[in-house]
């Protein structure tokens, strides 16, 4: 008999991403996943709509906050009966910035390489101009540098596109609400001790505005956010 093939879910955070959350869902490799979540995080447009007529599992979480939508499509996954849990969990956002045709790419190193976490990193890949402000790349640079000098870990970016082993990312015990919920999972798994590497990645201009980058109160308050976790996990 040929092996089973693995369990892969899909969870998409998204608050008002009508123009570009049928995108992200229609370009996914759908061949290879279960199901593709998108967690609609109090939006006032149609992106639940849009979402679901692409064909996406729709989960609603009101409490602002990126990672609160991560969350709420984890208690999704966590809510099917344990025999039903999948392998592999992707997060990626839901604005098309990032290229979901790179998925197999991105689950790669764990399928083969027996790794648990593979974060998908812009600064090793190719980056369109203007698809990330200067803030961003210079907190991404601090973040990473602080990660190696305090947990040992050499990342090279805290890029939103990454795939990690679901047993694992159960044991995290995940909890950041918002915006440091990339930073909390890699400091996290370097605190576990888990085998993380990274694959490069193209990233482009967002459709629409972003929240966080878009603004200078959203820019600072992630900065912030980013650094907090960092030393408090320490």
């Amino acid at each position: 008999m040929s092996p089973q093939p693995p369990v892969i879910d899909v969870i998409i955070p998204a608050y008002n991403e009508e123009a570009s959350i049928g995108l992200v869902v229609t370009e996914l490799p759908r061949h290879l996943l279960r199901d593709v979540i998108v967690c609609d995080n109090n939006s006032s447009d149609r992106t639940a709509q849009v979402g679901a007529d692409a064909g996406a599992v729709i989960v609603s979480e009101k409490r602002a906050g990126y990672g609160s939508a991560c969350l709420r499509g984890l208690r999704y996954i966590a809510e099917r009966p344990a025999d039903e849990h999948p392998d592999i969990v992707v997060f990626i956002d839901g604005d098309h910035s990032d290229h979901p045709e790179q998925l197999p790419e991105l689950v790669a190193p764990i399928l083969n390489g027996g790794y648990d976490l593979v974060i998908g990193s812009r600064a090793l890949g190719e980056t369109e101009a203007g698809s990330m402000t200067l803030p961003q790349v210079f907190g991404n640079w601090l973040a990473t540098n602080l990660i190696r000098v305090f947990y040992g870990y050499e990342f090279t970016d805290l890029g939103p596109f990454r795939a990690i082993r679901y047993d694992s990312l159960v044991k995290l015990g995940m909890r950041d609400p918002d915006f440091g919920w990339t930073v909390e999972m890699q400091v996290r798994a370097a605190r576990a001790g888990l085998r993380c590497t990274e694959v490069p990645v193209r990233y482009r201009k967002r459709i629409g505005k972003s929240k966080i980058s878009g603004t200078v109160r959203g820019t600072l308050l992630a900065g912030h956010k980013i650094l907090w976790t960092i030393f408090k996990l320490i």
